[in-house]
């Protein structure tokens, strides 16, 4: 349980840095989870920043969610399609958890994202 509690502050440490280093970046900080996904599902579309429809918001959240679960083995890119938008095949069933349990998830893929792509 300890151990627990000690990586579960390690995270809000790491978390809380890379909204920082993020707000320095954007010149805003990102108000939630989502605004992080948003984020790295434009980054991963490689299309640059435009202004999107709810449809591709969503789309931009999904592809987001795809990438940093891909790190575990729960997802794997199938391809691009005509408009060069990525496809993700799940691979493996993600685990039945709570909210606060999938949101601890979430942080610690993306964590693991930007350490690898964006050099943060």
């Amino acid at each position: 349980m300890t151990q627990m509690i000690t990586e579960k502050l390690n995270q809000d440490q790491q978390w809380e840095k890379l909204l920082s280093q993020l707000e320095k970046i954007f010149g805003k900080k990102p108000e939630d989870l989502r605004s992080i996904l948003f984020l790295i599902g434009v980054q991963e579309l490689g299309m640059g920043i435009r202004k999107f429809s709810k449809e591709e918001k969503r789309d931009l959240m999904h592809i987001a969610i795809c990438k940093v679960l891909s790190y575990s083995g729960y997802y794997e890119e199938e391809g691009i399609d005509e408009d060069g938008w990525p496809h993700w095949k799940l691979i493996k069933n993600l685990p039945a958890n709570d909210m606060l349990q999938q949101d601890v998830l979430l942080k610690n893929h993306i964590l693991k994202y930007f350490e690898e792509n964006m050099k943060l």
